[in-house]
């Protein structure tokens, strides 16, 4: 049996506790940070960002309960950027980078590194990754379905120095923001990263100046430690021999067919290894670089997992990967298009790797949150002459997937981002952009059916003022459903599906693949995101919350009929008992088709 590292008593429970409190507050005040002093929508009302702090090894020793799919990606770009400079980072450097050939996740996120020095030593990272809303390239937003190669999305970061020992790099910055729509935006989101790597690297230096680098450092392995000792404690559950998973990742418009990525978990005593099976990668914007299938390999683990923090980098010493060769789906290479890859495939990936744990301790199983199924906006603001662009992230919030004690819940995903995003309010995102909101809900019938309900996902309806806007689909779940568990079926699987609808005078147009399209004024634009999975038969959910859901407008008439067996009077308001008895007992009988 592999033994963990051991430094218990080294540090007394009440230091450790304080210390740990310090450091977790370190990165709240981070988040908040950008959250206060973000200029993009994507930062200030989203919150599409995440924070981590590192030490000098550097390995990770806290993160925030951010995005789960830039987290996974940091434990090797972090590495990456610090074996990039070597011996040549000092003092007041600060670095950026978005790069996947140095384990970046998709070149949107843009992350920023700053050392901390203490008394002439690098003792910590401070690290802040977010979502920029342009990156450049032929197509606003990054989202490019045309793109057949990498170099057709947008600007590539390698690691580059935009602070030099405390002299900001105005050269570099601005070669940066030149080549970037709605400068003003990056700008002040770039600014804000800097503002949260500062207030870390304040709090960090006013905690060594109380306790010293020996009892801090020594704090932290204790965390570490710990963190090893939960997941360990959960594989050695396990029983030890290989489990399989599987999920299929639909073709959403690269005319390659849908496609199938497999894993394998191997669990020997208190480790396991997880391998991936996945096809080439393909001429389309879906290929993931290896640092960014990290983040879905390790989301679907803690999916699993579910371990209490602290959540570090020990989580994952009893865990080693093998992502498959190179120029795989999973482990793509240059010059693969992935701009698309932290919604698809990661979240299919996401979704085999807990299938396999699952088949493990099938006890365990959950049904999957809804996929990714967005859109981008973008065009010149009638009033100011300026251009715009943004990620309308409030798109993309789907419903949470059911579990064996309860109903998904509603406008939680998707999956890769796991309730860490916001929608905002809707009059910010109208003051901010010349567009009219006509609609943000809940989505009747999207959530999975079962004994357990799926969570429902979101519409998202929008028209340009007086300009014509140019709109990016993106991601999946339009052709796929969300996968249920425990024998859940939807017998509505078109009303599960995501979708983008386009309203033109006398045209109705719908969506079901990734595409690049205008609205004018007085046209509308509504996308539809797909639900959660549900859990278990949906005939055995009780008929009493059936009625709830159709009263709420989560579940119509005729689905509560045709997907739980539940016959309601005409407006709604009561169940039918002998109609619903007989109507249950067929489909025990038979089962539903999907």
């Amino acid at each position: 049996m592999t033994q963990a590292p051991h430094h218990a008593g080294r540090v007394d429970p009440i230091t450790l506790a304080v210390i740990r409190g310090a450091l977790e507050t370190t990165q709240r005040e981070m988040t908040l940070t950008l959250e206060k002093t973000g200029r993009s929508s994507v930062f200030n009302l989203a919150h599409d960002y995440s924070n981590a702090l590192f030490d000098h090894l550097p390995e990770m020793i806290l993160q925030g309960q951010d995005i789960p799919i830039h987290l996974g990606s940091l434990i090797p770009a972090m590495k990456a950027v610090a074996g990039f400079f070597g011996d040549d980072i000092h003092e007041g450097d600060v670095i950026y980078h978005n790069d996947p050939a140095y384990q970046g996740s998709h070149i949107l996120d843009c992350c920023m590194y700053k050392p901390v020095f203490y008394q002439g030593e690098l003792v910590f990272w401070t690290v802040c990754k977010g979502h920029l809303t342009d990156i450049g390239g032929p197509v606003p937003a990054g989202y490019n379905p045309a793109a057949k190669e990498i170099y057709a999305e947008g600007l590539r970061i390698p690691p580059v120095k935009l602070w030099d020992q405390g002299r900001r790099r105005d050269d570099v910055v601005n070669l940066l923001l030149s080549n970037m729509r709605a400068r003003r935006d990056q700008e002040g989101d770039l600014n804000a990263q800097f503002g949260a790597c500062r207030v870390g690297e304040r709090n960090l230096i006013a905690l060594l100046d109380k306790y010293g680098v020996d009892t801090v450092r020594a704090a932290i392995a204790e965390l570490k430690d710990m963190a090893d000792r939960h997941m360990r404690s959960l594989i050695r559950s396990i029983p030890d021999g290989s489990y399989h998973g599987e999920a299929v990742l639909e073709d959403a418009g690269h005319g390659l067919g849908a496609l199938t990525i497999r894993t394998t978990a191997t669990v020997k005593d208190d480790t396991v290894h997880i391998r991936v099976e996945s096809p080439p990668q393909v001429p389309y914007f879906i290929n993931s670089y290896a640092g960014n299938s990290m983040s879905g390999i390790y989301l679907g683990l803690m999916m699993f997992a579910q371990v209490p923090p602290p959540y570090n980098e020990g989580l994952y010493r009893c865990v080693s990967v093998d992502l498959g060769p190179k120029g795989t789906l999973c482990n793509a290479m240059e010059p693969a298009p992935h701009v698309n890859c932290t919604t698809t495939p990661m979240e299919t990936l996401t979704d085999a790797v807990r299938m396999a744990f699952e088949a493990a301790a099938p006890e365990r199983v959950t049904a999957s949150w809804g996929h990714a199924s967005g859109i981008n906006i973008a065009g010149i603001n009638p009033a100011t002459g300026e251009q715009y662009v943004t990620m309308v992230l409030a798109s993309i919030i789907s419903g949470a997937g059911a579990t064996r004690y309860m109903d998904g819940w509603h406008a939680c995903g998707p999956l890769c981002c796991f309730g860490a995003l916001s929608s905002g309010d809707i009059e910010l995102l109208e003051y901010a952009y010349p567009i009219i909101i006509h609609r943000y809900g809940l989505q009747e019938d999207s959530g999975g059916a079962g004994r357990y309900r799926g969570g429902s996902g979101t519409v998202w309806e929008v028209e340009p003022i007086g300009h014509e806007m140019t709109i990016i689909a993106f991601g999946e779940g339009r052709q796929i459903g969300t996968m249920g568990a425990a024998g859940a079926v939807d017998a509505l699987p078109e009303r599960k599906l995501g979708r983008l609808e386009i309203d033109k005078p006398g045209e109705h147009i719908v969506h079901r693949q990734n595409v690049i399209t205008t609205i004018q004024p007085g046209e509308r634009a509504r996308n539809v995101n797909p639900g959660g999975g549900g859990y278990g038969l949906p005939w055995q959910r009780p008929a009493e919350e059936v009625l709830r859901d159709v009263c709420n407008g989560l579940v119509s008439i005729d689905a509560a009929a045709t997907e739980y067996g539940v016959i309601l009077d005409s407006c709604g308001q009561h169940v039918d008992a002998a109609a619903t008895a007989a109507a249950r007992q067929r489909m025990n009988q038979q089962g539903v088709q999907a």
